[in-house]
């Protein structure tokens, strides 16, 4: 089952990871250079960052996913490599399709 809002989740999950990343990157390098893009980079994920947690209610709302899987989209946004995790996973639940558990008990029966 194809889901705009597992799409739009999955298409924001990998750039927000990247900007996390090199946002350390760049607090590193203002602390021990005279280059500062922290405030650049830290609006960039800001963004970033608030669009991936619009786009994850929406998705876990719309696909019905338990709060396990909610949870678990949620914790790999804050984990500096999280969204490329979060972005394979959307990948194949958008190739396969995802149903709730109550919808595959009653899908079984």
């Amino acid at each position: 089952m194809k889901s705009s809002a597992v799409h739009r989740l999955r298409l924001v999950s990998a750039p927000e990871a990247v900007s996390f990343i090199v946002l350390l990157v760049c607090s590193v390098l203002k602390r021990t250079t005279d280059f500062n893009a922290v405030p650049v980079m830290g609006t960039v994920h800001g963004v970033l960052f608030i669009l991936y947690l619009l786009f994850w209610a929406d998705a876990w709302k719309k696909q019905g996913w338990d709060a396990r899987r909610g949870v678990l989209m949620f914790v790999l946004s804050v984990l500096p490599t999280g969204g490329f995790f979060a972005e394979r996973m959307l990948a194949r639940e958008e190739q396969e399709g995802w149903r709730p558990a109550a919808a595959a008990e009653k899908a079984a029966v």
